[in-house]
This record gives structure tokens, C-alpha cells and sequence, in this order.
């Protein structure tokens, strides 16, 4: 039977936090933040994705009333306990496609979450929602890597990026698709364990398109929070659509 919770179920969430530790940094979620809370002004923000709380909490506790849409019901558990976490609404669902009540003026989705949705159809579902929930002039703003196929010599289609002696980490590319999994492998006394999870990589420019499809215009596009310029070295971006008025 399909996990109900996606690739995010209790295995994952239990130590979600601890095995992102360097996302959960003041130094990483304080520069996002402050970035999203100053494009949310006095209005409200929505979080595709809102897993554990990384971004939402501290947001919630700038002021900012934050509603949060996640398909795992585990992870948001983990937010649920958290100090604070009363303070932010979840609907349970699909980011793609679940609507909430209400009119936004921000909405966001960070740390690759994009890549999540694993067809172009659903990437571009994405925008679409998005684009219903916010006011007229309200932003849309999505964090994710570059995808690094510059990596890859001819006939090879694996990118390790993580090493020790007790696992290992590495992205399977297939070109023709698009689509990437990350794979992971651990040992811990001696016996192994394996995870796959399935992504779709997207280009900037792509992503372009399907703002205008659902009715936005890029305004702006950084690599990285702190707002340094995005250039052709540059390993992720921070882009942000503008809805047009209707």
C-alpha cells in the first residue's frame, strides 16, 4: 500500500531535523527569513512543503501569520511539538493542488521542495496553486539547486556527494527525463539500509515559463538569501514571481 505520507514518514521525520542540522543553523534560516518576512510585509504567508517548521516557526514568530500545506502528516507532528508550532496552520495535502481559505501575500517554498513534484505537470500545478492563493501583486518565491550536470562526463549519470565509512550518498540523473533520485546508504552494526527518493531537477528558465503560465513575472533572482548576485557559477538561486493584477 502507497505510504500515505509520501517519502516522509515516520523513518524520515523522526530524524529529520538532526540529519539536516546544518539547515536548522541560525545562519542558514535567519538570512531566509529575514528575506520572506520582508516580502510578506503585513500580509499573509503560505509554505508549500512546511515539513518540521525550519522556516515557518521563526517567520510565525516575526509576526508573519503563516498557514503551512504538507502531504506528511509525521513531519508536521514533529512541528506540532515544537514551541510555537500551535502558532501555524497545516492542511494536510498535496502543495501542488490542496487550496486553503484565504488570500495571501506570500507564498514560498525552499530547500529544493520544488524538485519534490516529480512531472512537469506538476511543477507547473504548483505555480497555478500558488498563483490562486496570492492577493493581486503578491510574490512567489521557491529556493533549489542548479542542477549539477555539469558533474557529469559522458556515460556517467551518478554524483556522489556525501562519504564516510559508515554510508554514502549519491544522485542518480537521467537526462532525457529529468528526473533524479538521491539514494542513500547507511551501516550501523553491520547491517545495511538503503533509501531512494525520486526528483524531478528544473531549470531556471523552466521555471520562468511556468510563472507566466500561471499569471506571474519574475522580479527578482539571487543565489542566495543575503541577495549575491546570481550568476553562471552559481549553485542555486532564489527566484521570486511577481502575480500580476487582474
Amino acid at each position: 500500500m502507497e505510504d500515505p505520507d509520501g517519502c516522509f514518514g515516520e523513518d524520515v521525520a523522526a530524524t529529520y531535523d538532526e540529519d539536516s542540522a546544518d539547515m536548522f543553523a541560525p545562519e542558514a534560516v535567519e538570512p531566509a527569513v529575514d528575506f520572506l518576512a520582508d516580502l510578506a510585509g503585513d500580509g499573509r504567508a503560505l509554505e508549500f512543503g512546511v515539513g518540521t517548521g525550519r522556516i515557518a516557526l521563526p517567520l510565525a514568530r516575526r509576526g508573519v501569520p503563516v498557514h503551512g500545506v504538507d502531504l506528511s502528516r509525521a513531519m508536521v507532528e514533529r512541528l506540532r511539538a515544537k514551541p510555537g508550532g500551535d502558532a501555524v496552520g497545516v492542511t494536510i495535502g498535496d502543495f501542488a493542488t490542496t487550496r486553503v481559505d484565504g488570500a495571501f501575500a506570500l507564498a514560498y517554498l525552499v530547500y529544493n521542495t520544488i524538485n519534490n513534484l516529480t512531472s512537469q505537470d506538476a511543477q507547473l500545478a504548483c505555480f497555478e496553486n500558488a498563483a490562486a492563493h496570492l492577493e493581486p501583486g503578491g510574490r512567489f518565491v521557491i529556493e533549489v539547486g542548479v542542477p549539477e550536470l555539469r558533474k557529469l562526463p559522458p556515460g556517467q549519470t551518478v554524483v556522489p556527494f556525501r562519504t564516510s565509512p559508515t554510508g554514502w550518498a549519491y544522485d542518480v540523473y537521467d537526462c532525457a527525463t529529468q528526473s533524479l533520485s538521491s539514494n542513500y546508504v547507511d551501516v550501523t552494526g553491520g547491517r545495511g539500509s538503503f533509501r531512494s527518493i525520486p526528483f524531478r531537477y528544473v531549470w531556471p528558465s523552466e521555471l520562468d515559463l511556468m510563472a507566466r503560465i500561471a499569471g506571474m513575472r519574475l522580479v527578482e533572482r539571487w543565489q542566495s538569501w543575503t541577495r549575491e548576485p546570481f550568476t553562471h557559477e552559481s549553485p542555486e538561486h532564489i527566484s521570486v514571481w511577481r502575480k500580476t493584477a487582474e
